[in-house]
């Protein structure tokens, strides 16, 4: 039996690099003083059919539940978000500054960079109309990615604006309601040859190709990268009218994180959505809004690709892994007094491991060192004392088993001091 389809397993190495990528996560996220929050991973298909339309079933895990309900496994969070922000916005002083960490499930044709499951940050901004909204979040994306050692030369955030090409719509006569599926040709018109783009966009296809050539003038993105240069973050942005989103639901600012070289899908994307709250509520409350999202499957294949950032992730993972203390026991009839200690030692937080069974006292060392003790306490001939043994250093000494708890902490604390 094996996993299914673009479904993971998580041996030691590989949760203990996912639980490093949470721990970043939610390191920024606090720092930038969002506040974490959680919604289920099972929710009405009609959330999901309101917010993107009946065509996106086709991409859900979705089924009858036993109550006869329509459900699906959550694509996104962003409609539960929407959802939940509706139901209690009142109890809540604004701006929110919401993050969370959770798993998320498409049933579509898995590739590199994209899975039928994966993790994800979202940190989102609702509440709040103001350009410094915007900015702020765009930081804490960067800032996030710089948290795993990358810099400037490894990620760019590119910006664009809805709001930008919905202006020139109006200016051309175009009708709303096709305004979405526009959109949604130049947001592909990097990925589709020419031809194929100017024959979708008809008598504006001039004028866009002509944009995109030469990028596009906007006061509201370069306020917003002004604001980020003020931060000293300007070299991760770069103005590009061609980013758009695929999700009709966003109403202004878009942004997408993508690495320098070009070898993945895009790492981080999200941009502002003041309607959504409004469309999934049963009253119509309309709440400013702005959130990114960034998985773990891309950022994970980047964090591979760069040295810098793979032998940081590594090194914070032997760190998180060492063990303060090994307990060796020499000698068998000593095991109920080393487990008595053991135990008294644990409750004060230490972080213990010793041989279940009867081991070689070489054997136990050993162990010691692999697991990165920073003491070995062996329990022997010389009880009631105990043997503490600073394994950076190599020294020794003898302390009475009833000193024994006060003194390991002045031992770990104080390094050499055995």
């Amino acid at each position: 039996m094996q996993a299914l389809p673009g479904f993971r397993d998580f041996l030691p190495e590989g949760c203990a690099k996912r639980n490093c990528i949470f721990a970043r996560w939610r390191e920024v996220s606090r720092r930038y003083a969002f506040v974490e929050w959680e919604g289920p991973v099972l929710e009405p298909t009609e959330l999901y059919k309101k917010k993107s339309g009946s065509e996106i079933v086709d991409q859900l895990f979705n089924f009858t539940d036993k109550g006869e309900r329509e459900v699906a496994m959550r694509p996104e969070l962003t409609p539960t978000l929407a959802r939940v922000v509706a139901a209690h916005e009142r109890e809540f002083k604004k701006p929110l500054k919401w993050f969370s960490i959770g798993q998320f499930f498409r049933y579509e044709k898995q590739q590199r960079g994209r899975l039928r499951e994966h993790f994800q940050l979202n940190c989102d901004i609702i509440g709040e109309n103001d350009l410094a909204a915007d900015i702020e979040l765009v930081a804490l994306c960067i800032d996030v990615l710089r948290a795993f050692g990358f810099t400037e030369k490894d990620f760019v955030v590119r910006i664009s604006d809805r709001e930008f090409w919905t202006d020139l719509f109006r200016e051309n006569n175009v009708p709303a309601e096709r305004w979405d599926e526009l959109l949604q040709v130049i947001d592909k018109s990097g990925r589709e040859p020419r031809e194929k783009t100017a024959e979708k966009l008809g008598h504006l296809a001039d004028p866009v190709f002509a944009i995109l050539k030469s990028g596009g003038q906007s006061e509201k993105l370069d306020k917003l990268v002004d604001g980020l240069c003020r931060r000293g973050l300007a070299d991760f942005v770069a103005i590009d009218v061609g980013i758009v989103r695929g999700l009709a639901y966003y109403t202004g600012i878009v942004f997408e994180a993508f690495d320098r070289a070009g070898k993945f899908r895009a790492i981080a994307g999200g941009g502002r959505y003041d309607n959504l709250t409004a469309q999934l509520s049963d009253d119509a409350l309309s709440l400013p809004a702005i959130g990114f999202a960034m998985g773990d499957v891309v950022l994970g294949e980047l964090i591979n690709e760069i040295p810098r950032a793979r032998e940081a992730m590594q090194k914070a993972i032997t760190s998180d892994r060492k063990i303060d203390i090994y307990i060796v026991i020499a000698k068998e009839e000593r095991r109920t007094d080393a487990l008595t200690q053991i135990q008294q030692l644990r409750d004060r937080g230490y972080r213990i491991d010793y041989s279940l069974t009867p081991t070689k006292v070489a054997r136990q060392f050993q162990a010691a060192e692999e697991e990165g003790a920073s003491l070995a306490l062996l329990y022997g001939d010389e009880w009631p004392q105990v043997k503490v043994k600073n394994l950076a250093t190599r020294a020794e000494s003898l302390i009475s088993h009833d000193a024994l708890l006060d003194s390991v902490a002045k031992f770990l604390n104080m390094p050499g001091s055995v």
